[in-house]
C-alpha cells in the first residue's frame, strides 16, 4: 500500500468515526459511572470551580436555570450554550432565554475537563452536574447524577425555544401540559417549579400580577402587590429594571419557603401563584411548605428524571472541545 492510499484510508477512518460520534444519540443508557474509567475526577473538577465561582451567590440560580432551559427544547443537550452563526440561529437569542447568565461557569468547568480529560466530557453532563451543585451549594438537596449525555450540534430556532419554555403567565392547565409533554407528571412540575425558592425575576415578568392588569384568576396579597408596584412602574421597563426575588424571606437559601409564599398568595408570578389557586396540587404545595425534607427528596427526583430527557432519534450529536459552539 501506498503513503498516499495509507493516508486515504486513515482519512476515511477518521470520517466514519467522526459520523458514529456524531449521531451517536443521548437514548443511550446513562449512568452514575458513565465516566469512571475516562475520567474519574469529573465531579471533583466540577464541583470545585462551582465552589469557587458560585458559592452561595445569585450565580447559582443561574446556572440552574440553564439546565432547565436546556432539558425543555430538544431534550437535555446543551443546546442552550450554542452561540448563533452565519447558519444557525441561538436558543440564547429566543425571548424567555433573553436573561439566561451562567454560560462563562460553564465555560471554565468544561476548559478544566478538557485539561484533565480531553474530548471526554459533554457540555450536557457538566451543565447537569452543575445544576446539582448549584442546588447543594445553596443548602438544599444532593443527589446522583446519571451520566452519558452527548452534545447537540444544532441550536433550536428561536420560535421552536419559545413556544416550548413555559411562560410566566401560564394557568395551571396550561404547567401541568407543558410539563407532561416533556414525561414529567403534576408531581414532578410542583416539585420542580420550587426551583423558585431561589433567583430573581425582572419586573416585565411579574408586572401584568401585582397590577392586576392580566385576565388572570389568583389572589394576591395586597400588601405584597403593593410592594412589589414600588420597584416596577406600571409599563416602560424592561432588561434587568425592577428586579424581585422569588422568595423575598430566604431568596439565596434553597428551602421549601416558596411554598409558604404561595399559601399566603405571595407568589411572584401568575405561573408561581397556579400551583396554590384551588385547583388539582394545592396539597403538595402544603406538604411541601410544611415539610423541607419531602420537598426535597421529590425534587431531587424530578431532577434526575429531567435530566433523562433525551433529544429526538437522528439529531447529530457529539461531546464539543468548546461548549459555545460545535466541533
Amino acid at each position: 500500500m501506498t503513503a498516499s492510499s495509507r493516508s486515504s484510508s486513515w482519512v476515511a477512518l477518521a470520517l466514519l468515526l467522526f459520523v458514529a460520534l456524531a449521531h451517536t444519540a443521548n437514548a443511550d443508557h446513562l449512568s452514575t459511572g458513565y465516566y469512571t474509567r475516562t475520567c474519574p475526577n469529573v465531579e471533583r473538577v466540577v464541583s470545585s470551580v462551582m465552589a469557587k465561582r458560585v458559592g452561595g451567590g445569585r450565580m447559582a440560580p443561574a446556572v440552574l436555570r440553564l439546565f432547565f432551559h436546556d432539558c425543555f427544547v430538544n431534550g437535555c443537550d446543551a443546546s442552550v450554550l450554542l452561540d448563533a452563526t452565519p447558519f444557525s440561529e441561538s436558543e440564547k437569542d429566543a425571548e424567555p432565554n433573553a436573561s439566561l447568565t451562567g454560560f462563562t461557569v460553564i465555560d471554565e468547568i468544561k476548559a478544566e475537563l478538557e485539561r484533565e480529560c480531553p474530548a471526554t466530557v459533554s457540555c450536557s453532563d457538566v451543565l447537569a452536574l452543575a445544576s446539582r451543585d448549584a442546588v447543594t451549594l445553596l443548602g438544599g438537596p444532593t443527589w446522583n447524577v446519571p451520566l452519558g449525555r452527548k452534545d447537540s450540534r444544532f441550536p433550536a430556532d428561536k420560535e421552536f425555544t419559545t413556544i416550548h419554555l413555559p411562560s410566566p403567565n401560564d394557568n395551571l392547565g396550561e404547567l401541568i401540559k407543558m410539563f407532561g409533554d416533556q414525561g414529567l407528571d403534576a408531581r414532578d412540575m410542583t416539585a420542580l417549579s420550587g426551583a423558585h425558592t431561589v433567583g430573581m425575576s425582572n419586573c416585565k415578568h411579574y408586572r401584568e400580577r401585582v397590577y392586576g392588569t392580566s385576565d388572570t384568576k389568583y389572589n394576591i396579597d395586597p400588601s405584597f402587590a403593593e410592594a412589589r408596584r414600588q420597584m416596577c412602574p406600571p409599563q416602560g421597563s424592561s432588561g434587568d429594571a425592577g428586579k424581585a426575588p422569588f422568595d423575598v424571606q430566604t431568596p439565596r437559601k434553597f428551602d421549601n419557603a416558596y411554598y409558604r409564599d404561595l399559601i399566603a398568595h405571595q407568589g411572584l408570578l401568575n405561573s408561581d401563584q397556579a400551583l396554590y389557586s384551588g385547583s388539582g396540587v394545592d396539597s403538595l404545595v402544603v406538604r411541601y411548605g410544611a415539610d423541607g425534607d419531602a420537598f426535597g427528596k421529590d425534587f431531587a427526583k424530578a431532577m434526575v428524571k429531567m435530566g433523562n430527557i433525551a433529544p429526538p432519534k437522528g439529531m447529530p450529536t457529539e461531546v464539543r472541545l468548546h461548549c459555545s459552539k460545535a466541533n
